[in-house]
């Protein structure tokens, strides 16, 4: 048989895989690891408060830091499956400890004598108990962080973006991964958290470890459909080769004519941009040989690049700034799941004559979402399609900025809805106002979210190089993690400086008792922030260049085309 014929032949067994059929398994996991995972985030400010002792600001600052770091922790997951394990046993090998986890969080939550007493400090756990519950988290963090650094990029990897059909579908596929989310965190901050609040906090995660192990399990079954691609070399050593070729040819004059830079005759190959252009002396042959190099065998990548290596590297350069850009929003969204849950404890949590948990409330913004998701798909995208010609209705960016202003709207409503409920409760404390008053910043929210999350994701695989794509998506999950740890240092700087100037020398969000604090006044704070960072994003979102491929382009050394939040073509 010839080379021609195995060719043929594996290309045909690979279509056999693949596809939304092989997404069923991916998105089922996502859904049952959800339920208890953003059961968590909802609900164990109150654990962290009212069980294991802490006080408020150290509730949201240790949940902020565990969030921070689970997300932060998608990053190592991310580099182990573009590396050394495939994206399914990376998967399988942390779910793992997220399995582990959950069940010493079961174990300490089912035994008074594994919970710390009440103590007048910030934090109360002490001794054995203190090395059971930081193990806990720790195993948590590791386990949920490599589960999300490589289930998003496994599910993306089902779809070839050469093929037509399947790279409009792989937009669906990741519009279908935030319906499944979401569905996974109704479930979650409703069935779950009620369980956990009313019948016991171990019934809770209980539901938590048996949705997460049938999640893994399932996940596994999908083995024979899915598609894996072969591990690559590391993306520190491409990106390390590229630094140091640029550094070695620094005294090689860079031709006039990108085409003169080094390249391989592949398909794939990736057209020159003109920005970073010290980086392209990585791509620079001395003499100006490109054309003769070509043609001898493959030279030494620490001392020569191609073209397409070098604006991969340039890629992950241009993505940093959007990254950053969004981390002021994800510090918002930890007010959500700390302050705003407080918030609700202490409203009127009655909905007729059934007792909402407050830890629920989050399940408007899902609900909001599970609508509208489906209107985004359906409606939404192709009627955008027919307006703008862009395949996916709107760009990744434009996408992007349309979550940030929404983030900036729910952060001013909620200083005036924290406004309402402290008047109320000081003015008649025995009637406070209702809890679905939250409701209106958690909706703005959620929408935001649905637009922003998803929309970096999907930037984020698309424009990364195939050699880091579980990497790439992890960046998502990135500004996540620096978002949560940014509401730590601003709790704690919001502290320090107000603590100096208000004349009761207390900080705005240090007192025990909610009603004596200025939460409103962090709201508004955010809200300025926030809009400051909106124009920051702006220029980045302008300066962007997406990648265009020599397939694409039509032509090596075309200029890539510079994109906007506002218009853009991918």
């Amino acid at each position: 048989m010839d080379a021609e014929n195995v060719q043929s032949l594996v290309s045909s067994m690979t279509k056999k895989k693949g596809g939304f059929r092989a997404c069923i398994f991916v998105l089922a996991l996502i859904t049952l690891e959800n339920i208890g995972f953003v059961a968590n985030m909802s609900s164990l400010v109150l654990y962290f408060h009212f069980v294991m002792q802490f006080g408020l600001s150290a509730s949201a600052n240790t949940l902020t830091n565990f969030l921070g770091s689970t997300f932060l922790l998608t990053i190592f997951g991310g580099f182990i499956s573009d590396t050394y394990l495939n994206r399914l046993y990376t998967c399988l090998s942390f779910g793992i400890l997220e399995v582990l986890g959950l069940l010493l969080l079961f174990v300490q939550a089912d035994s008074n004598k594994l919970q710390p007493d009440p103590c007048d400090k910030s934090s109360c756990v002490r001794g054995g108990k203190t090395i059971m519950f930081y193990c806990t988290i720790f195993l948590l963090a590791v386990g949920a962080g490599g589960v999300k650094g490589s289930v998003a990029a496994l599910g993306a990897d089902q779809f070839d973006q050469k093929d037509e059909k399947e790279a409009k579908a792989l937009a669906s596929y990741f519009n279908s991964y935030q319906f499944s989310v979401t569905i996974g965190s109704i479930i979650g901050v409703t069935i779950v958290v009620w369980v956990a609040m009313n019948k016991g906090w171990h019934w809770g995660f209980l539901i938590s470890l048996i949705t997460t192990s049938i999640g893994m399990v399932v996940l596994a079954l999908g083995k024979p459909f899915y598609r894996l691609p072969s591990q690559s070399t590391s993306p520190l050593v491409k990106i390390s080769q590229v630094i140091v070729a640029a550094i070695r040819n620094r005294n090689v004059p860079l031709p006039e004519n990108p085409s003169e830079l080094y390249e391989t005759d592949d398909k794939d190959a990736i057209s020159h941009t003109s920005q970073f252009r010290l980086l392209d002396k990585a791509a620079s042959v001395r003499g100006g040989r490109a054309a003769s190099v070509r043609e001898e065998r493959a030279p030494d990548p620490w001392k020569v690049c191609t073209v397409t290596q070098v604006e991969e590297v340039k890629i992950l350069i241009r993505m940093l700034p959007i990254i950053l850009s969004t981390v002021i929003m994800n510090t918002c969204m930890a007010q959500m799941q700390t302050y705003s849950v407080l918030q609700g404890y202490f409203m009127n949590t009655h909905l007729g004559s059934f007792k909402v948990p407050s830890a629920s409330i989050p399940v408007i913004p899902l609900i909001f979402m599970s609508l509208l998701l489906p209107v985004y798909e359906f409606y939404f995208v192709p009627l955008a399609r027919k307006i703008t010609g862009h395949p996916t209705g709107i760009t990744q960016l434009q996408r992007v900025g349309i979550g940030l202003v929404l983030a900036i709207i729910s952060m001013a409503i909620a200083g005036m809805v924290e406004i309402k409920r402290r008047h109320k409760a000081i003015k008649d404390p025995l009637h406070p106002i209702s809890l679905f008053w939250l409701s209106f910043q958690y909706g703005v929210f959620g929408v935001a979210d649905m637009f922003t999350v998803i929309g970096l994701m999907e930037f984020f695989y698309r424009e990364a190089p195939k050699w880091m794509r579980s990497l790439s998506t992890s960046f998502a999950l990135l500004s996540l993690s620096l978002g949560y740890f940014l509401s730590t240092a601003f709790v704690n700087l919001v502290n320090i400086v107000t603590k100096k100037v208000t004349p009761s020398k207390q900080g705005w969000l240090e007192a025990p008792d909610l009603n004596h604090n200025k939460l409103e006044l962090f709201y508004w704070f955010l809200a300025i922030l926030s809009l400051l960072n909106f124009a920051n994003y702006l220029f980045w979102a302008s300066w962007y260049k997406y990648k265009s491929t020599a397939q694409d382009a039509g032509t090596h050394g075309r200029v890539g085309r510079g994109t906007s939040a506002v218009a853009a073509e991918d």
